[in-house]
């Protein structure tokens, strides 16, 4: 189709097979055998002249179309296969959309601007389970307990915060040791949804002398948020998922525990197969 396209725009046999890397004779056997398989006159012919007939003109429209969209899907194909093009599927935890997020996508979409990324924010153990599922190509948990078939990273260290409304008595004079806030209602995780980050905050608890009483729990950290500024309870994050509020919550940093929260990136052995480009420019915007 390509050489009968080349035929029809210089309607000069020699000049074509010239273009096309084919002896003439060869070029002329093989558009006759296109006209034969198709059982349609594409040219007139005479010792001098050759010209497009009318089913010869349409036809040159049509083999040019499907032309450019074979060379699309090959060079399509191509991409996908080198990780360059298709979409990446990543998940992540609240504090990471509030820190690294934005400038991982912004490196994946100066770098591949024809992969289509798809975010989800989901919890630890939501992102165990897509990742073996192949639902996701990519994790960035907190804290997380990580499955012996999945690969993982700690980037980034954070410290927690505990965070209360605005007005909260126990803001004077920014009291610093944790106990202080023994008898207080919690918001916090289910352990459902990832048990290394919610053993975690339990441990700074229970370092300060007590077991959280819990009275709200919740995946999503905009509704305990939300919680906490109604007055309903405390609750304790990494700094970083404070980031871009507007809400009527104060904070005090817990720099003198141990405990820090870890900013962790999960892949799997399907993401180094299908994704290997995309994730080591990931591990270079990270810096490990």
């Amino acid at each position: 189709m390509k050489n009968f396209v080349t035929l029809a725009e210089t309607l000069h046999f020699t000049k074509a097979s010239e273009q096309v890397f084919m002896a003439q004779p060869a070029l002329s056997r093989q558009i006759k055998q296109l006209e034969q398989s198709m059982g349609v006159e594409l040219f007139k012919r005479d010792k001098r002249n050759v010209a497009l007939t009318k089913a010869g003109r349409y036809f040159k429209q049509a083999a040019q179309l499907n032309i450019d969209q074979l060379t699309y899907a090959i060079n399509r194909a191509r991409q996908i296969h080198h990780g360059e093009a298709g979409e990446i599927k990543i998940g992540y935890t609240h504090s990471i959309v509030q820190t690294i997020l934005p400038k991982i996508i912004t490196e994946i979409r100066a770098k591949f601007p024809q992969v289509k990324t798809i975010l989800r924010e989901m919890s630890n153990n939501e992102q165990y389970k897509d990742l073996n599922e192949q639902k996701i190509d990519i994790g960035f948990a907190t804290n997380p307990v990580v499955p012996e078939n999945l690969k993982s990273k700690v980037f980034f260290e954070d410290v927690f915060v505990v965070v209360l409304p605005e007005k909260h008595p126990l803001l004077k004079g920014a009291k610093k040791n944790f106990s202080a806030f023994s008898a207080e209602s919690f918001i916090l995780p289910h352990e459902i949804e990832g048990s290394g980050y919610l053993h975690t905050v339990e441990s700074i608890c229970l370092d300060a002398g007590f077991f959280p009483n819990v009275i709200h729990h919740t995946s999503s950290v905009s509704s305990a948020f939300k919680l906490v500024e109604a007055g309903l309870g405390i609750t304790i994050e990494p700094k970083g998922s404070l980031s871009g509020q507007s809400l009527a919550l104060k904070y005090i940093e817990l720099d003198n525990i141990p405990q820090k929260a870890q900013s962790v990136i999960l892949w799997n052995d399907n993401t180094e197969h299908e994704h290997m480009p995309i994730l080591q420019l990931i591990k270079r915007t990270i810096n490990i």
